[in-house]
């Protein structure tokens, strides 16, 4: 196995143990600089990107450093793309769908309403076509992307009423963190608001949003969310498996060395590996707080899931008419997803179904 290889597929320790983070020392030091669009409160998704840097180091016996800067400090959260595109920065670590207003194509990077989970997202961009085909797309933008991790199946939001039919929802303004769902929540009467995690809260607060979403448990208990709206719904059907994505300029990643593209991909990896699982592990116990703090925790009801999904496929129907380069991604990633639903039927899906039921 030649040494690019071994430090792609082994871990950490694996590939110090192998003797291959020595090999680059000889080489000059590179230093990069990565924009995140999150506040570095959010140990979650703002821990992927430092999880990414201090593995960079690691495996580079120091010789390649990252500096990770949280929202607002290099730019703006929604600026990164911007300086990625005209050089500025090296990396970015952000949520894709946050552009759509650029092209709404960057929501396939991330989630799309009845989209993907986090393992068929993940199995669609590594083994299917859909980092080839993001990638293709990020070329426009001077980029490519690599996964940061994935948030898993999110929650429906925080709402200042109950929400108990798609009337409801009629005029609310709400925050929502961008992308495709927004124009389908907006057939059904919702007025979208697109605006970074640190500034929601206050919003929320002054009456300027009746209802926002964020992820989870976990990191809406870190913002507080439950304290100013306390009508928490689920599943976000917008959001089965939200993919947070760490975009590279193209020409920086070029200029590296095969051993330095090999260290990034392997530390991407291990950042994304680490963000979903820490999500797995930490939303029970903070969903377990939030309901004891007196959250009311609610299925959308089922007529609105329903009116959310026809509005959704009219979306994506506008959408396709418009860009045969949409059409393309949309087609490809729904193809893929019938297989995935196909056997999750007889693996997943059934297993957890009763074990759900159990008394453990």
């Amino acid at each position: 196995m030649d040494r690019r290889s071994l430090i792609k597929n082994a871990g950490i320790a694996g590939v110090l143990a192998a003797g291959v983070a020595p090999a680059v020392h000889a080489q000059a030091a590179v230093r990069w600089r990565l924009a995140s669009s999150f506040p570095n409160s959010l140990s979650t998704i703002f821990g992927s990107a430092q999880m990414f840097s201090k593995t960079v180091s690691a495996l580079s016996g120091g010789k390649f450093e990252v500096s990770v800067h949280a929202a607002g400090e290099l730019m703006p959260a929604f600026g990164v793309v911007d300086a990625l595109q005209n050089g500025t920065i090296e990396m970015a670590q952000t949520a894709p769908y946050y552009f759509t207003g650029k092209d709404p194509i960057f929501a396939f990077g991330c989630a799309v309403p009845f989209g993907l989970t986090a393992r068929q997202m993940d199995s669609w961009m590594e083994h299917g076509n859909g980092r080839k085909l993001m990638d293709a797309f990020y070329a426009n933008y001077n980029m490519k992307s690599r996964s940061a991790g994935n948030t898993g199946t999110q929650m429906g939001g925080w709402y200042r009423k109950e929400i108990k039919s798609v009337a409801d929802l009629k005029g609310l303004k709400m925050r929502l963190g961008g992308g495709l769902f927004g124009e389908a929540m907006a057939k059904l009467g919702v007025v979208a608001q697109n605006m970074p995690a640190g500034e929601v809260y206050q919003a929320l607060e002054k009456g300027t949003l009746d209802a926002v979403e964020f992820v989870g448990p976990y990191d809406d208990e870190k913002l507080g969310f439950n304290k100013v709206a306390p009508y928490y719904y689920y599943p976000g059907w917008w959001e089965g498996g939200a993919e947070l994505e760490f975009f590279i300029n193209t020409k920086a990643y070029a200029a590296l060395t095969p051993e330095f593209q090999a260290i990034v991909d392997a530390a991407t990896a291990v950042a994304a590996r680490d963000m979903t699982a820490k999500y797995d592990a930490l939303n029970p116990i903070a969903l377990k707080k939030l309901v004891a703090a007196k959250t009311q925790l609610k299925p959308f009801p089922k007529d609105l899931l329903d009116a959310g999904f026809k509005a959704s496929m009219e979306v994506f129907a506008e959408h396709e008419a418009k860009s045969a380069d949409f059409k393309k991604i949309h087609q490809d990633m729904r193809a893929f997803q019938r297989d995935q639903l196909l056997w999750a039927r007889f693996s997943e899906f059934r297993y957890d179904s009763y074990v759900t039921t159990l008394k453990l």
